[in-house]
């Protein structure tokens, strides 16, 4: 089971890093002009966010043995509101896809100032997760 879990938590930690990164290039696209860059910016975004999908593959998966081989179906409240965090930052690499299609098409409408709120949204989900691990409250 510990090799299961420091696995888990190893490709949690790169898929995250993915996930904290690729919304800062969006940062940068959306205030970028010159074309070359926004080319060089958009091949990045691209190259990450499917190396950090296939990283969360591996997350999810470990995940789920982990949570099957210690609770089988009688999960705690706290595992509970974890998950529903875990779908939601899955949620959010997800939308990430859609606004990377507007950068390759060069039809993005957001700011850069929004794209600075929008990569702040992990940060926090991650928090609530790491303090539900940890302190299991419920």
């Amino acid at each position: 089971m510990l090799w299961i879990k420091a696995l888990h938590i190893f490709f949690v930690m790169a898929w995250m890093a993915g996930v904290f990164y690729l919304p800062r290039i969006f940062v940068n696209l959306a205030m970028e002009t010159n074309a070359a860059t926004i080319e060089r910016l958009t091949l990045m975004a691209r190259k990450l966010y499917r190396f950090s999908m296939w990283l969360s593959v591996f997350a999810v998966v470990f995940g789920a043995i982990l949570v099957y081989m210690q609770y089988g179906a009688h999960m705690p409240g706290w595992l509970h509101a974890k998950l529903l965090l875990v779908v939601l930052v899955i949620g959010y690499h997800h939308a990430c896809g859609p606004i990377l299609k507007k950068f390759e098409k060069g039809v993005n409408t957001r700011s850069h100032k929004w794209f600075r709120v929008f990569n702040e949204v992990p940060v926090f989900m991650l928090l609530a997760i790491v303090i539900l691990v940890v302190v299991k409250p419920f």
